[in-house]
């Protein structure tokens, strides 16, 4: 049994155990899991938007699932191109790109329908599932991949999802814990959306294009200093944010920014 297996079981007893005591005002339970999903579920109920309502179960999935890196909720449309419209880093759009442009992938076979309930990956580098997708996703220092499919037809016109789980660490995300989490932020996001009234594609890619935009203008201004600079490429320019952002354990766009606005102060390792 792994350590986030004893946690989970930990986390169970105590949520069982205390529900029969008197409990503090305002403190409908005591374990600190189920009071994070509890204040998800207010948050959702607050949601007024799609988009609200997926953000909120990303980053959820941040803090409940100890493993995770990078948090994205793919929504696979009738075309059957995948969209991303809430991602806890922007590499999680180019992940899904990735698996659009192989047509293979954890994400697309579970928003696939019908498809996998989850497909979990420990070594995407050598998964034979994804000859392809898998080291592209390694070359972007992302190892192990949990993810698990929305329910289906929950947003018309019959649009399929998942949410995914990225993390540095290979051999991550295998354990109960995690996939029981994972599971029950998938079902939360399922059930959220469904009931949401503004569910529109179109505002989710509006959201979608909207961060790319922004997150693609600073890396864009980031390069450019650093080919200035270096008298680099922009392709080896990319390389090299890419590169830093793993070493420094920062977002690439959080790195950009720091670059575009503190380049005189700072230099990047060769």
């Amino acid at each position: 049994m792994t350590e986030q297996d004893v946690e989970w079981r930990r986390d169970k007893e105590r949520f069982v155990a205390h529900q029969d005591e008197a409990r503090p005002p305002g403190d409908p339970v005591y374990s600190p899991l189920a009071r994070q999903f509890v204040q998800l579920g207010r948050q959702l109920l607050a949601a007024d938007t799609v988009a609200g309502v997926l953000a909120h179960v990303a980053r959820a999935a941040v803090e409940v699932v100890p493993a995770a890196d990078l948090v994205s909720v793919t929504l696979r449309s009738s075309d059957g191109h995948l969209h991303t419209p809430v991602a806890t880093d922007p590499l999680g759009t180019e992940l899904d790109e990735l698996q659009d442009r192989y047509d293979e992938g954890p994400c697309l076979d579970t928003a696939r329908s019908p498809g996998p309930a989850y497909r979990h990956s420990g070594d995407l580098a050598n998964d034979a599932a994804w000859p392809r997708f898998g080291p592209a996703a390694a070359a972007f220092g992302f190892h192990s991949v949990l993810s698990t499919a929305l329910l289906p037809d929950v947003m018309p016109p019959r649009l399929s999802g998942a949410l995914n789980v990225f993390a540095r660490e290979p051999g991550a995300l295998g354990g109960a814990a995690d996939h029981d989490r994972v599971l029950l932020l998938a079902t939360h996001a399922s059930l959220a959306v469904s009931s949401t009234e503004a569910v529109r594609l179109a505002e989710l890619r509006e959201a979608q294009l909207r961060r790319a935009i922004d997150s693609r203008d600073v890396i864009g201004q980031a390069k450019g200093i650093l080919m200035h600079r270096r008298g680099i490429t922009a392709e080896e320019a990319f390389d090299l944010l890419r590169r830093t952002s793993q070493e420094l354990n920062v977002k690439l766009a959080e790195l950009a920014r720091t670059i575009t606005t503190r380049h005189t102060e700072l230099d990047l390792p060769g």
